[in-house]
């Protein structure tokens, strides 16, 4: 979860797509034969992104969330929560959640500027949004 890296399951699928989700996870698309969807996800590429899959660290150390709870940018209503752990090594919950810009083709740097916040239980939590791994973002420590 602190790496970023997404469970691309049913609950993923459903809300996502991978023109969204992190850049590493949409290898590919030369691929020859090619692979099906292919054709709709590089309509999806062109148009630009509405949807992406953002990290969040949650401020409060004690606050956890799990999943679909909700995900507001400056106020407003902006997405829900996927998945949701601990984040032993970072001391705090780190979130995974896709949040969706006012119109295609947004830059990635509006994902993380705002002020976010999730609402756990009734209460909105601070978190500050990455489009990078929380921990480790550059890979370093698996490489020694």
């Amino acid at each position: 979860m602190e790496k970023g890296l997404p469970e691309l399951g049913p609950r993923h699928l459903r809300r996502g797509h991978p023109a969204g989700s992190r850049p590493g996870l949409r290898r590919g698309l030369g691929k020859p034969g090619g692979f099906t969807g292919r054709d709709a996800l590089l309509r999806q590429k062109e148009a630009g992104v509405q949807r992406r899959l953002v990290q969040f660290a949650l401020s409060d150390p004690d606050a956890f969330a799990y999943h679909d709870e909700p995900v507001y940018r400056d106020g407003a209503l902006a997405g829900r929560v996927s998945s949701a752990a601990y984040g032993h090594t970072l001391g705090h919950t780190v979130a995974l959640g896709y949040v969706t810009a006012p119109e295609p083709g947004t830059p990635p740097s509006w994902y993380t500027a705002g002020a976010y916040e999730i609402e756990i239980a009734g209460q909105r939590v601070p978190a500050d949004a990455s489009l990078r791994p929380l921990y480790d973002p550059k890979s370093r420590r698996p490489r020694g």
